[in-house]
Formats: structure tokens, C-alpha cells, sequence
């Protein structure tokens, strides 16, 4: 398991701003796609890639193009929905599958309620988003998830980690398949209710408001 931690000045700005309580919905919305493209630049820097032969108006040439089978881009839901949009600006031909996942406040263990993708996801390269990577169990059963269809090759876009995540992920899944993580920042720690400190809050309230 791999893990790149963002070092650039323009996502430390939009990151300080998306964590300041006086952000609202729409502002925020507007920076986690921004943040997104960014970190997506970086993630996908190893995707594979064929030759293609073209022709400009002065002479042919040998360029790349994004190698078959597509890329997969995997948002967890809810809040991994806001992060879709910034991804597929930056890999328009990918395929899109969804995982719904919702934590236990007490015990913090996830529980699926949606699952939406392909059968068969061998050989493909997978990118699974979601902002928030804390106690590190959504990321773990979504990787779960994707092993059990065949995946080895899947790397995690996540605006904020905790050091508790990424060490959980490491030690499950850091012979077993090709993991990374890319994320905008690294935090202290999580707090007894299982956030993130500093963080950003709920980000999936803080994208959408709070529904009852």
C-alpha cells in the first residue's frame, strides 16, 4: 500500500477554505470538484495507456490514448457523489459504478445498502472516491467489494485521512492487492466519535445539508 500525500499550493489553499466552518453548501461543493481534479492529475498518473496514430495538419505522429478496459470510477455514497463530477473531468471516458455505504456512530463498522457495479473487474483499474478516510472500515469494504470481482489494481481519492485509516487499509490489504491512496492532507487523528481532527466535518452534510 502506497500513499501520496498532496504537497501544492493550490490544494492547501482550497483545502483550508473547504475545512472553514463558514464555507457553505455551494462553495463547498465547488472546491471538492476542484480539489478532485487535482488530486486526480496526480492519481492517475500511472493508467494505462496504447499507442495511436494520428495525423496533424503538418505530419503524422505517434500519440496515447487511454488503454481497454476503461478506468472505473467508484464513488462511495452519499458524499463520494460530490467528488464524481472533478474525476470525470479528468477521465471523461471512464466507467462509473456506485457503492452505498452507511457508518455506525456507535461502532463505526459500515453497512452497504447499494452496489452497483460490473460483474467481472479484471484487469481493470479502479478509483474509488470518498472525502473523508477515518477509521479506514468504508475503504476496506469497498475494496473488499471490488476484490471479490476480481480487481487487483485500485487506488482511493480521499480530500482528508486520518493516520488510523491509512495504517488499517496498510496492514489489511498491503500484500493482497496494489492499493494507494492519494489524498489532500494527512490529519492529527480521530476524536472519540470517530471524525477526523481538524477535518472537515460531516462532508456529506456540508455537501448536501442535513436530511432528516
Amino acid at each position: 500500500m502506497r500513499l501520496h500525500v498532496a504537497d501544492h499550493p493550490l490544494i492547501a489553499h482550497k483545502l483550508s477554505v473547504l475545512r472553514d466552518e463558514s464555507t457553505d453548501s455551494a462553495r463547498f461543493r465547488q472546491l471538492t470538484e476542484e480539489l478532485v481534479m487535482l488530486l486526480a492529475y496526480e492519481a492517475t498518473r500511472s493508467v494505462a495507456v496504447e499507442d495511436r496514430e494520428g495525423r496533424t495538419p503538418v505530419a503524422t505522429f505517434t500519440g496515447s490514448r487511454l488503454a481497454e478496459p476503461r478506468p472505473v470510477v467508484v464513488p462511495i455514497l452519499r458524499a463520494g457523489l460530490g467528488m464524481l463530477d472533478g474525476m470525470l473531468r479528468i477521465l471523461p471516458t471512464a466507467e462509473v459504478g456506485f457503492l452505498g455505504m452507511v457508518r455506525d456512530e456507535t461502532t463505526f463498522e459500515p453497512t452497504a445498502y447499494a452496489d452497483r457495479l460490473p460483474d467481472d473487474l479484471s484487469g481493470r483499474q479502479i478509483f474509488v472516491v470518498d472525502p473523508m478516510l477515518a477509521t479506514g472500515g468504508t475503504l476496506a469494504m469497498a475494496i473488499d467489494f471490488l476484490l471479490a470481482r476480481g480487481a487487483r489494481d485500485v487506488t482511493a481519492v480521499c480530500l482528508v485521512s486520518a493516520p488510523e485509516g491509512v495504517e488499517r487499509i496498510e496492514q489489511d490489504y498491503g500484500k493482497s492487492a496494489n492499493v494507494e491512496i492519494y489524498t489532500a492532507a494527512l490529519d492529527e487523528r480521530l476524536n472519540e466519535q470517530g471524525y477526523i481532527v481538524p477535518g472537515l466535518g460531516d462532508a456529506g452534510d456540508r455537501m448536501y445539508g442535513i436530511v432528516d
